[in-house]
């Protein structure tokens, strides 16, 4: 296990501070990212404040799920990936990926356990209480849940495009 720098919010009415994080380490399917942007989208602060009442916020919180980064390690399993790429990480980390809903591509529905958000959902490595997001210097993610940014795309403005309307919208 690693650690991260981070601005998390202790509590619903604090501001964000500087913090360390845990991070866990890569594992055979995971790839690590450092974070180079992360864009700031409404959901973040309604999350921080703990404004949704059917999502308690659990604290510490580390929001941002509008991540593009620099792979910096892949795991043994992972393809298509590879260290010095620039890729992207959207609202969703994981999923079961077995019930029916995964299966058909839908883990936003998962049946299992439900999908694991960026930032805010309990921790299905028990790394820490909950997901921490985008506003670190690094994260590590299953790899199905990776995008690459083409290269003639500008990092720095493909960040908001990960927002969840974009990434999880299901009419």
């Amino acid at each position: 296990m690693s650690t991260a720098r981070a601005f998390a919010a202790s509590h619903p009415t604090s501001p964000l501070a500087p913090a360390s994080i845990p991070r866990r380490d890569a594992g055979p399917n995971d790839v690590a990212i450092k974070i180079m942007f992360c864009g700031v989208c409404h959901s973040d602060l309604h999350t921080v404040r703990n404004e949704w009442a059917v999502w308690p916020t659990i604290c510490p919180c580390v929001s941002g799920h509008e991540i593009v980064g620099r792979v910096t390690q892949v795991g043994k399993a992972v393809m298509g990936f590879k260290p010095g790429e620039i890729v992207a990480v959207g609202c969703m980390v994981g999923s079961c990926r077995t019930c029916p809903s995964c299966v058909a591509g839908l883990e936003q529905y998962c049946d299992t356990n439900g999908m694991v958000a960026t930032y805010n959902s309990p921790d299905p490595h028990a790394t820490a209480p909950a997901t921490y997001g985008g506003y670190s210097d690094n994260i590590v993610v299953d790899q199905h849940f990776v995008l690459r940014v083409p290269s003639a795309l500008d990092p720095a403005a493909a960040a908001p495009l990960l927002c969840a309307g974009v990434t999880v919208y299901s009419p």
